[in-house]
């Protein structure tokens, strides 16, 4: 495939990502004309005056949230799969996303039994995103650390994955001994959400989330030698040890910020990656992080806009929709079981 194609496929992913980001900003319990959106951006004034609150604090942070979430998580799928040379490692593979979830489980399900030594979650809107993000950096410091040790990278896998397991046990000791109440409030955390951030908190997140990106883009040369094995690399001259450790540390903090930020939501980080090499037809990293960081964005945008049952006052949590859209994929891909530019 050419060059030309590729810039065609990004024009068309750009100007469907645009519109589909303003059709999620009309949809919702209360439909609103994309027109009067384009007058509220601009400073106008729309139809009905209380559509301006609507937009600007609510459905215009929702969408930039699940740009920034898609994406992020997309990218963290590809880094994972292209590290570990496995079409099903994704995002929270090192056990980042269970790290935050006990952060969180400990917040809210250990408060009955720790007492004052926690923080109440109704104190603060920032008291979830604070105990993600220390429970994702103390799993993130243990895999750093257990990755320095052992030179064998599937070594690597099996310790998150352990790390995972063990923090699952602990939340579910936790669960065990809370009460009705907080364990409702650890499930409505965990199902995921994209529409409960103020604009000072989406600040922070597209901050964090810009440091991770840019770093990903630093890496492509590396990302690429991975794909033929660390003897290939080493014969480029690329150090494997201090690569290694960029590519865990760009993933933890994207993986991390968004759990953190956002909850864990599945399976996007998986499918998007497989979806943009078959579309892309291409191995070349150059191609795939910005493909993969505008498909994330469109189908996490697609999936927010299925959850808010528009017209209706409901709304499904995200992590069900994600779910039930990359759970086919996945298993479209083992039937094939084709092996895809791995």
């Amino acid at each position: 495939m050419q060059t030309k194609n590729y810039t065609l496929h990004f024009i068309i992913l750009s100007w469907l990502l645009l519109l589909l980001f303003f059709v999620n900003v009309s949809l919702g319990s209360v439909s609103i004309p994309i027109e009067d959106i384009f007058t509220t951006l601009f400073g106008g004034l729309p139809t009905k005056e209380s559509w301006t609150t609507i937009i600007l604090n609510y459905r215009l942070p929702k969408a930039i949230t699940a740009i920034l979430v898609g994406s992020g998580l997309s990218i963290c799928g590809l880094l994972m799969q292209t590290l570990f040379r496995n079409p099903l490692a994704g995002p929270f593979v090192l056990g980042i996303s269970s790290g935050a979830s006990l952060g969180v489980a400990l917040l809210i399900l250990g408060s009955s039994f720790l007492g004052g030594i926690l923080i109440s979650p109704n104190l603060s809107s920032w008291s979830l995103p604070i105990a993600a993000s220390l429970g994702a950096f103390l799993v993130l410091t243990a895999v750093i650390v257990a990755a320095n040790k052992v030179r064998n990278i599937m070594s690597i896998l099996i310790i998150g994955l352990m790390f995972g397991s063990l923090t699952s046990a602990l939340i579910s000791v936790l669960a065990y001994f809370s009460q009705a109440e907080q364990i409702q409030q650890y499930l409505f955390w965990s199902f995921g959400s994209l529409g409960n951030l103020s604009w000072t908190e989406i600040s922070v997140f597209a901050s964090i989330y810009g440091i991770g990106m840019l770093g990903s883009l630093t890496i492509i040369k590396p990302l690429n030698s991975f794909l033929l094995g660390e003897n290939y690399a080493k014969s480029l001259g690329i150090n494997i040890k201090r690569n290694r450790n960029i590519i865990l540390l760009i993933t933890s903090i994207l993986a991390g910020v968004i759990t953190a930020f956002s909850g864990p939501i599945a399976f996007v980080g998986l499918a998007v990656p497989h979806i943009a090499k078959l579309l892309f037809t291409t191995s070349n990293h150059k191609i795939l992080i910005p493909s993969v960081a505008l498909l994330g964005g469109i189908i996490l945008l697609i999936c927010d806009a299925i959850a808010q049952l528009p017209t209706s006052e409901f709304t499904l949590p995200i992590n069900a929709i994600t779910s039930l859209f990359g759970a086919p994929v996945v298993i479209w891909l083992l039937i094939r079981k084709k092996k895809i530019f791995i």
